[in-house]
Order: C-alpha cells, then structure tokens, then sequence
C-alpha cells in the first residue's frame, strides 16, 4: 500500500515513516525540498501520484514559533493554504483517506476542565488560527461516500530525542538544579510518538472508522511535579523542589522575555498550566488500548536523553 507523508523528515514525520516502513507499507515522502531520489515536491503531486496512493497524511506545517520572530502570513500560507491545496487534489483523486495533522491549540490556547471534540474553538494565536482555517476549510467540503477524512488534534507530542519542554526539565534534574515552581498544581495530557503512530495506521487500516475530528492524547494527565519524579526515577538522581512565590516566579520569568535565560513567561505556562485532553473519541473509534502509558512513555523519551 502507497502512503503519502507531508513533513516526512520531522520528528513527527520522520517516526511516522519508519514506523509504517515496519509494518511494509511504502512511504512516499512529500516536501519543498526532497533529500531522497523517492521523494518528491509539492509540485510533482499530478493525478497520476494521487491515484496511486491510498493514504495522504499531511503533516507539514509552522509549528508555533516561542521567539516571536515570524511572520503572520507564513502561518496562514503553510498550514492554511497548502492544506487547502492537498485536499482540493485528494477530493478529484481515487485516494482514499486524507489524514491532516491539526493541533489542540486551533481550539483553545488555555483550557477550564477537560477539552473534548465538542467544545466550540476559539484560538488565540496565529498558529492555532491557522490551523483552525484549514480545519474548516476541510469541513466545508462534501465528502464523497468512498472517501475518508479525519482531522487529528494532538496535545504535546514527545518521544525520543525530540527537544522541547521535557529537556527543560531533563536539565533541571540532570544538572542537580532545584525545581523552583513547587507552588504550582497543575495536570497536563501528553501523546507519545508512539501512541500517535499506532492512532494513525488504525485509521489506515480500519476503514469502519467514521470521519471526523479526534483529539490524540495519552490516557492519563500528568502534573509538572510527576514529570520530574519519573525523570528523577530514570536517572536514578533525587531532584529538590522548592516552592518559591509565584509573583517571584513570575518576575524571572518576565526577565527571561527581554534576555537569553532558561525560563520565559511562555515557557514557565507550557510547564505550570492545566491543559487536559480527553482521547475517549478516538479509543472508542479504534477499540483498541493504546501501546505505552503516560509514564512509560515519558520515560522512553527521557531515556533517550541520556544517549
């Protein structure tokens, strides 16, 4: 079976492809600027591609940009328009399934409780924005019977060596520096790659699944200070917390948004908010149980580190 990927030389992208390599698919990878002979550009998507792919899975986009220095209209030109272009080629096409990679944040940068498919989207940010248009954009177009089309919102995607919030804190206990933000009580959802590979080639393979938007999570929430207890543990390195002020906290953090320290305010609210997300949707679509826990895969991802 021929597969499409956008992104394919990503985090996200680059398991995904080796994970559906493993199970004798044949990936063929989209990009700007393809690094393999099989690969190959945006512009090369004739008719003919698509009528030989089952499964498009656009991944490509401009991830939320923490420094502050892009452009408004390169988000809208990534994760809006080129996502209208793909769909518009896969709806006159004989593929099958189109599978686009949206994100939680094109509906709610902050979330009160638990956010499910059916909470109204309201994003903040350009990104979330963005991503918010191509998904509407997809929901205005009538599917044909024998097609299908799903929308997949992850949380925080982590597995190993991807770098972001987790080696933040990896560095906290790996260097022996105290944990300052004890004050915080917080609860967060996470996806390992892992999940989200296993997610997707269920919707490859399962054609009884009904179109739609799913939310891609882990079953459990995790909080901040579990984080740093399970690193702690695969470090086998005790790690002191110390509950500091929050107005205190708050005041380095401000610091960090006009110099070059660890902690920003983006950066201490990725690690101190509450941002639950429910996955009932899409385990009652798959009706399978998901390969790692929140713990074993955080653990896989903290692993990795070391190495």
């Amino acid at each position: 079976m021929n597969i499409g990927v956008t992104g394919n030389t990503g985090f996200v992208g680059g398991n995904l492809t080796s994970y559906l390599k493993s199970k004798n698919y044949n990936i063929i990878g989209v990009s700007r600027t393809p690094f393999k002979s099989n690969e190959l550009k945006y512009s090369d998507l004739n008719l003919t591609v698509w009528n030989s792919i089952n499964t498009f899975i656009h991944l490509a986009g401009k991830a939320h940009d923490l420094k502050k220095t892009s452009k408004e209209n390169d988000y809208y030109k990534i994760n809006t328009e080129l996502t209208k272009t793909l769909f518009d080629q896969f709806l006159v096409s004989d593929c099958k399934v189109f599978i686009y990679t949206s994100s939680v944040k094109a509906v709610a940068d902050h979330v009160d409780g638990i956010l499910t498919e059916g909470i109204i989207p309201n994003p903040k940010t350009v990104y979330g924005k963005s991503k918010l248009a191509a998904e509407l954009y997809i929901l205005s177009k009538i599917i044909p019977e024998n097609k299908k089309v799903y929308i997949l919102r992850p949380c925080m995607i982590h597995g190993p060596n991807n770098q972001g919030n987790l080696n933040l804190l990896y560095s906290f206990v790996s260097t022996g520096i105290p944990y300052p933000f004890g004050r915080y009580v917080n609860r967060r959802s996470f996806v390992s790659i892992e999940n989200l590979c296993f997610i997707i080639k269920e919707l490859i393979d399962n054609n009884k699944i009904e179109s739609g938007i799913y939310n891609i999570a882990d079953d459990e929430h995790l909080s901040t200070i579990d984080l740093i207890s399970i690193i702690s543990e695969v470090l086998n390195k005790p790690t002191k917390i110390l509950k500091l002020p929050k107005l205190f906290v708050r005041f380095i953090a401000r610091v960090g948004d006009f110099f070059p320290i660890p902690i920003n305010s983006e950066r201490l609210l990725k690690l101190t908010e509450n941002y639950v997300v429910s996955n009932l949707k899409i385990k009652n679509a798959i009706q399978k149980t998901l390969p790692l826990s929140s713990e074993e895969g955080i653990k896989k991802t903290i692993t990795s580190f070391q190495k």
